[in-house]
C-alpha cells in the first residue's frame, strides 16, 4: 500500500500533535512525546544522510516490542535522526496498517506473525532461517515490506517450570520432559489458556508430536500461568519464551527439540520506498540485532515487568552498556 496526499497529511497532523503529547483518535494511534533523553554517538556514529530526517518508529503493545522500539529510537537519535514515538499501538493487525499506510517508518516484527498472519500461510517452516528467508521474499513481493536481518530473539511458545523442579528431574528438553511423564504420569499437571489448550498448534498438535501425556490440564488466563508453575498448581505452564517473568520468577524454559511450535524471530521491518530512501538505517541496525538474543530481551523484559522500571530507560542503559550510544 503506497501512501498518498491524505496519508502524507494525516501524518503531518499526528506528527505536529506528538510532541503534545495527546491521543489523536483520527489517527488510531498513541501519539507520545519525543524521547526525553540526550544521547550522543558511541560505536554507531553520526550519519550525514540521516542527521535532522524525522522517522517514525512505532510499536505493538506489549513490554519486549516497545523496547524494541525504543532501542531503535535512541540508536537513530545517536545517528543524527529526529525519532518520532509511536510505540504501544493496539493489536498486531493495527500495527501492520499503520506501516503499511506510512503512519509509522519502522516496526520490529516477528516471523512467524508475518507468515502465519499476514500473508495468510497456514503451515510454519521448521527452521528460523526457513522461515525468515520465506516471509521476507513474499513480504516484499506482495505488500512492498522489507524485512532486515533477522535477531536469535525468537518468542514463541514453550512449556516451563521451576529451575528447582526442573533440577530435581533433570529436565531441559521436551523429549526429556516425555520420558519422565510416561514413568510418572501424576507428574503430568499442564497450566494453559483456553485457546491454546485447543488450537491444533497448542496443546493437542504438541502432545502429538511428542507424546507425552496430560494426566490434569487447568486452564487460566495467560498472565495467571507464571504464578500457577511457581506456587505449584502445575508443573508445567504454558509460557511465551522471551517473557521477563521467566527470569524473575526462575523458571526454566524446555527446549522444543522437535521444532513443533512456529519460529517467532523479531526483525526490524520497513517499506520498500522508505528502505530504499534510508538505506543506512539497516547499517546502524545491524549490529544491534546481532547483539540482541533471548537472554539478552528476557532480562530487559524483567526489568520491566518484574522490577518496574520505565522501558524506554532500560533500551538506552542497554545500549549504554553495550557501547552503542553514550547517555548524554
Amino acid at each position: 500500500m503506497r501512501r498518498g496526499a491524505g496519508i502524507r497529511g494525516r501524518r503531518a497532523v499526528c506528527a505536529l500533535l506528538a510532541a503534545m503529547s495527546l491521543v489523536v483518535s483520527g489517527c488510531g494511534l498513541n501519539v507520545n512525546a519525543a524521547l526525553p533523553f540526550d544521547v550522543g554517538p558511541g560505536s554507531i556514529r553520526p550519519v550525514p544522510e540521516l542527521e535532522g530526517v524525522e522517522i517514525t518508529v512505532g510499536s505493538k503493545d506489549f513490554t519486549e516490542n516497545t523496547i524494541l522500539a525504543y532501542i531503535t529510537q535512541l540508536a537513530l537519535k545517536a545517528a543524527g535522526a529526529k525519532p518520532i514515538d509511536f510505540t504501544n499501538i493496539t493489536g498486531s493487525n493495527g500495527a501492520r496498517a499503520a506501516l503499511e499506510n506510512g503512519q509509522i517508518d519502522l516496526m520490529w516484527e516477528y516471523t512467524g506473525t508475518g507468515w502465519l498472519s499476514y500473508l495468510g500461510y497456514d503451515q510454519p517452516l521448521p527452521t528460523e532461517q526457513e522461515q525468515y528467508d520465506a516471509v521476507r521474499e513474499a513480504d516484499l513481493e506482495r505488500n512492498g515490506i522489507v524485512w532486515l536481518p533477522y535477531s536469535e530473539v525468537n518468542n514463541t511458545y514453550g512449556f516451563a517450570t521451576t529451575e528447582e523442579y526442573a533440577n530435581k528431574h533433570g529436565l531441559r528438553t521436551m523429549t526429556e520432559v516425555t520420558d519422565f511423564l510416561k514413568r510418572n504420569p501424576q507428574e503430568a499437571v499442564f497450566c494453559v489458556d483456553t485457546e491454546f489448550a485447543n488450537r491444533p498448534d497448542g496443546l493437542p498438535g504438541v502432545r502429538e508430536t511428542y507424546g507425552f501425556p496430560t494426566t490434569t490440564t487447568k486452564t487460566f488466563g495467560s498472565g495467571a500461568i507464571y504464578a500457577a508453575v511457581v506456587n505449584g498448581t502445575c508443573n508445567f505452564g504454558e509460557v511465551f519464551t522471551t517473557d521477563g517473568r521467566i527470569a524473575g520468577l526462575r523458571l526454566r524454559v524446555m527446549e522444543d527439540d522437535k521444532k513443533f511450535f512456529p519460529q517467532y524471530n523479531a526483525a526490524l521491518t520497513l517499506r520498500e520506498d522508505f528502505h530504499r530512501r534510508y538505506p543506512e538505517i539497516a547499517e546502524i541496525i545491524a549490529p544491534i540485532t546481532e547483539e540482541l538474543d533471548n537472554t539478552e530481551i528476557i532480562e530487559l523484559n524483567k526489568q520491566v515487568d518484574v522490577d518496574g522500571r520505565d522501558a524506554a530507560e532500560v533500551a538506552r542503559d542497554w545500549l549504554v552498556a553495550k557501547g552503542f550510544i553514550t547517555a548524554g
